[in-house]
Parts: structure tokens; sequence; C-alpha cells
């Protein structure tokens, strides 16, 4: 199937690594161009070094102040004349509960759920020349509420929803967004809390066991999805929400 995102342009937020990082590798292996965001800038240069300074330009910026959205935008029309879209992952909220996480730390997980992926999202349109494809990663706390995650619990649907309102918004010009719920997916910080179990391999193992899979997943097989939900391939698909989750969702 030809995905048609040969030179098209993306803005790849948290690319430094993990979910971002897969899927600016699987963008570019369908011969699209990526601008690289993160706050590391040793990932990133690693990450142009294997995708190809023809393909990949980096930005080391943190997504929460409020120009990096712009600027990401903008070095993506100043190197290759073009913007076609973004996939849009934003840092997950520290745990707590309800009634023991105070104000302002509410309102930080606001700003950085929130508040800095639209802010994102408004850049990308804004320089953009014509219609965009946008991918927002959230979680399955979209769907179920996460035990001790009250900040993801109260975020992450709001942002849903946001999705499902935006695709009616600018569905006419052509324009798509969709939600990504991951499931568990073995990034460097699952691969991390693992380390810390005197069995590894049982510790990975026990993290998938709620999924009929009865097992974790790849970064690859979330970039796969995500690179097909952003590319032509998918231009009927616009205003919903994917888990990719290996089942563990039980809900409709």
């Amino acid at each position: 199937m030809d995905l048609g995102l040969t030179d098209k342009v993306f803005v790849v937020t948290a690319a430094s690594g993990g979910l971002g990082r897969a899927t600016a590798d699987q963008l570019v292996a369908e011969g699209a161009r990526v601008v690289l965001v993160a706050r590391r800038e040793q990932p990133l240069a690693d990450a142009v070094a294997a995708l190809g300074a023809d393909r990949a330009v980096t930005l080391a910026a943190d997504l929460n102040e409020p120009d990096t959205a712009a600027r990401a935008a903008a070095l993506a029309v100043e190197t290759w004349g073009r913007l076609d879209g973004a996939l849009v992952s934003v840092g997950g909220p520290p745990k707590g509960s309800v009634l023991g996480t105070s104000d302002d730390t509410y309102r930080a997980a606001f700003d950085t759920v929130v508040v800095s992926a639209l802010r994102t999202a408004r850049a990308v349109v804004a320089a953009a020349s014509g219609p965009v494809a946008l991918g927002f990663v959230l979680s399955t706390s979209v769907k179920e509420p996460l035990d001790t995650m009250a900040l993801s619990n109260v975020t992450r649907p709001g942002l849903a929803m946001l999705i499902k309102q935006l695709a009616n918004e600018f569905g006419d010009s052509g324009s798509r967004v969709v939600g990504i719920m991951p499931g568990t997916i073995q990034t460097d910080r699952i691969n991390w809390l693992v380390d810390q179990s005197d069995d590894r391999e049982a510790a990975l193992a026990g993290m998938g066991d709620s999924a009929p899979m009865k097992r974790v997943g790849q970064p690859v097989e979330f970039g796969r999805v995500a690179a097909f939900l952003l590319s032509d391939a998918a231009s009927f698909v616009t205003g919903c929400i994917i888990p990719v989750d290996g089942g563990r969702l039980r809900g409709l």
C-alpha cells in the first residue's frame, strides 16, 4: 500500500525516544521528512544520524515553552517549504490521588497535557499552506480511569473531546485529527521500571498480563499505526480515538 507520505513534512514532539521516535522512524521510512522536537539534544542528534540530515532536522526545546510549537512549525517551512501535520506527544503527568493533589499541580498538568498540545496544533495549522493531519498521543485513561493517576484521568479525556470538536471545526477544509491511545508499550520508561525488579523478564511479562495478547507492545507497533493515521491512506479517518493496546481496554 502506498501511504502517500513521500516528501510530506511532519512535526513530531517527544521525539528523542519512545513513541515519538518510533513514529518518526516510520514516517521517514515511508518517504516523509520530520522536525524532531524534544528537550534532550544528544538523542536528537542520534536520530538525525540514523534518519539522515536530508530527512530530519531537530529543535531541542521544551514544548511547555510558549514559543516552541511556533518555532518547530517555522523550522519545517524554512527547511522544506511545507508542513503537512504533526504527531503531538506531551509528557505524562505525575501520579496522585484525586483529593491529595494540589490545585497548582492540577493547573500544571492542564498546561502540559492540554494547552501545550493545542498550542502545537494551532501552530501547525497556521504554518501549513493546505490541509493537515494531526495525531495526538493520549492514554487509555480516556476510556478507563487509571489507579493513582488523577491528573491523567482528568486531562486526557478532555483533550480527547477537543479532538472530536476540532474534527468538526476544520473537517470541511480537508484537515483531519485523531487521538491514539497506547497501552503498555516497551519504552525506555518501561525498561527502567522492569530493571528495578529481581526478575526482569517476569516483570515485563506481568505488565502485559492485562491484555488479551499477554504481552507488552513495541514502539514500532505504535509507530506503524501512527504513520498510517497521518497518511493519505487514512483520508476518511478523523475525530476518533484509536487504541494500540493489545486489546487491554474491555469497553467499546
